[in-house]
Formats: structure tokens, sequence, C-alpha cells
């Protein structure tokens, strides 16, 4: 058995997948089948140690983007997706998987193409409240379609309603993990007598989050713990920034900046976190929700995202988060919000139980499943 992993280069995209191939593993031990040969056909690998960790084999296409503004590279770009069609059909034509799972974005593309044109069962799953573009292109020929939000079954055309399934976002088994929170804050050197926030602006940080957080950060420390994700970029300038402000505080010692969060620490953190402080990427909103945790979710604008903004108060409207806006982001508001959150006990408990609710599980495991039910099914 042969399944194939195809998605854009961003974490949301791809660490989904990488839950899918934990489950593949799980569920073909539980039926006792022969484990499959996992490939990740993308433009970049996006994360090598997980792949090897994995025992996922890479194997590489171009991609072009197509930019929600006008620039020259959309029109060259046509040129490297035409290239990545032809190079992603020969890959398929050699190892020819049983099934193949696409996860969306720009890099999905050429596969999905070339996938449709071989005729090779695919499964197209969305993470965003409003579908992708890439995704609704391989909505035509895709077998099975996975949402996780309502509102992206219902976006996509009629025609192809009967392959919709609301399966909701995998997610690692790391992740799901939930650390007491008294352990957490011993692990990572918290003072246990005060809230704690745990800010992230994703995996490559955001410099917008984390100017607010600095101009905010003597008002944040003076009642909480803050864990603060700066991103691997932003880490030393903002770390720097930091000890300057602080200086004199008799509270500097709360802060706690990382420039990346690997699994393990981002589950103590997790474990710790009295209210996170976040981006509205899918991936994320699920974490949250599977941690039951309150939170304050700052989308990235639209004029850079089309999915965050609708993905961020599809979520708020369960009661569990509220939104900020970039453009009314100041250090006053986000202070005093996530002092309102993680101070008051009614609060928090009312958002953390409305949180765990939202997200599925068992999503992974839906989706391995499947997968593997069709590429059986294809073997023979």
């Amino acid at each position: 058995m042969k399944i194939l992993f195809t998605a854009g280069g961003t974490g949301g995209h791809f660490y989904p997948l990488i839950a899918i191939a934990e489950a593949i593993r799980d569920v073909v031990a539980e039926q006792k089948i022969l484990p499959p040969t996992l490939y990740y056909l993308a433009d970049k690998p996006y994360d090598e140690e997980v792949l090897f960790a994995n025992d996922i084999i890479f194997l590489k296409a171009p991609a072009g983007k197509v930019r929600r503004y006008a620039s020259f590279a959309n029109v060259t770009d046509i040129f490297v997706t035409f290239a990545g069609v032809v190079k992603a059909f020969f890959i398929l034509l050699r190892i020819y998987p049983d099934v193949i799972i696409s996860k969306g974005g720009y890099a999905s593309v050429p596969t999905v193409i070339a996938a449709s044109l071989l005729r090779i069962p695919l499964i197209a799953h969305e993470s965003d409240a409003k579908p992708g573009r890439a995704n609704l292109l391989a909505a035509k020929s895709a077998v099975r379609i996975g949402v996780a939000f309502e509102s992206a079954r219902e976006a996509f055309p009629q025609k192809y309603q009967y392959k919709v399934a609301k399966t909701g976002i995998p997610v690692r088994k790391r992740l799901m993990q939930k650390i007491p929170r008294t352990e957490a804050v011993q692990t990572l050197g918290l003072d246990p007598l005060v809230p704690t926030v745990f800010i992230v602006g994703g995996s490559s940080g955001s410099q917008r989050i984390n100017e607010t957080v600095l101009d905010a950060l003597p008002d944040l420390v003076s009642f909480a713990n803050v864990i603060h994700q700066t991103g691997k970029t932003h880490f030393e300038s903002t770390r720097q920034t930091a000890s300057v402000i602080l200086g004199k505080s008799a509270h500097k010692e709360r802060y706690h900046p990382y420039p990346y969060l690997n699994a393990d620490t981002l589950v103590q953190a997790a474990g710790a976190a009295d209210v996170v402080i976040a981006r509205a990427g899918s991936t994320s909103i699920t974490e949250i929700s599977l941690w039951g945790k309150p939170s304050i979710l700052i989308p990235i604008p639209e004029s850079i995202s089309h999915d965050q903004r609708t993905n961020a108060y599809t979520y708020a409207h369960t009661g569990a988060a509220v939104v900020l806006e970039e453009a009314n982001l100041t250090p006053h508001v986000l202070a005093s919000e996530a002092r309102r959150i993680s101070t008051d006990t009614i609060v928090a408990t009312r958002m953390s139980s409305l949180a765990q609710g939202f997200a599925n599980p068992d999503a992974a495991s839906i989706l391995a499943k499947e997968a593997i039910r069709i590429a059986l099914s294809h073997e023979k």
C-alpha cells in the first residue's frame, strides 16, 4: 500500500498531514495490515525532522503561487505550476500511490492536477471556514472531502455535496496530551501564585503581536506569567527590548520568551496557560479547543489572509474566544482582555467549557481509516 500526502507551505497545511500519518500507523497496527509506504510531495519538505521521524519520503515538484495582488510573478508562476504538474505526473506514474491526501495550498495544485489525469483516488481536506482555491479545484476530482467548519461544507458547489463530510482538523497525538497545571508551571519555572498568559503568533511569530506585547509587558507581568513565542527571526530583538522595558520591574522574572516551541514545550505551555493569545489559523484554533483553554484571537488582516478572520469569528460565536482585530490592537486592550479572562474564574471556566466542545479529537483517525479503505480498494 502506498499513500501520498500533498499540501501548501505552512504549518497549518503540513502538520495535520503528520497527524493523519500517525493515525494511519495506529490503524494498520490495529487492523493487522502491512504498514503503507508514505510520501510527501510538495515544493519544500517544510519540516524534514518530522518527516524523517514519521518515516515519510519527501518528493519534490515545483509549484507557483497565485497572489491576491498585482504582480508579474503571477504570470511567471503559471509556468512554474505547469512544470510542477509535469514533474508530479511522472512522479505519480512511477510510484502510483493507492490514494492521495491533499490539505490544499498552492503547493498541492500540481499533484492534484496530475492525480486527476492519472485517475488516482484523492481525498481533499479543508481546515478553514472558507475553502481555499486549491481545494475548490481539488473538489472536482476528489472522491472524499473533509471539512472542519459547516460554513466550508456549504461553500462547496452543490454537485459535490455528496462527497463532503465534517471531520474536524487532525492534530498530532502529542499536542492532544493535557498536562496538569501544577506540573506545567513547575516544569517551566513559572510563578504558581499568578495566572499565565500564553502568547503565540504562529510558527514564524508575528512582529505586530510582538510589538504590542512589548508595549503591554509592564501591565501583563503585574498580574501574570507571560509565555511568549516570538518566532526565531524576532527572538533576539524581542528579548533585548523586553529586558530594557522590564529592567526595573519587580516582576521581570515572570516574562518567558521562546523563539519557537517544539511539541513537548508547547503542551507544557498549554497546560500552564489560563488564556491563550494567538493568530486564528484553523489548526491553532483546533489545538486551543482540544486544550480547553479560553483564547484571544488576533486574525491576520484579510488583505493578507482570506481565511483567518472568518475562522476567528466562527469560533468566537461559540463563546470560547474573543476576537481582537489587528487594526484595533493596542497594548491596553490586549492587557485588559488578558486580565479580565485570566483572573475571573467564572468567565474562564465558561469559556474553557465551551472550547472543549468545538474540535473533534478523532479527526485524524476518521481520515486515516477512510484513506486506508480507499487504498485497499484501489489495490484490488
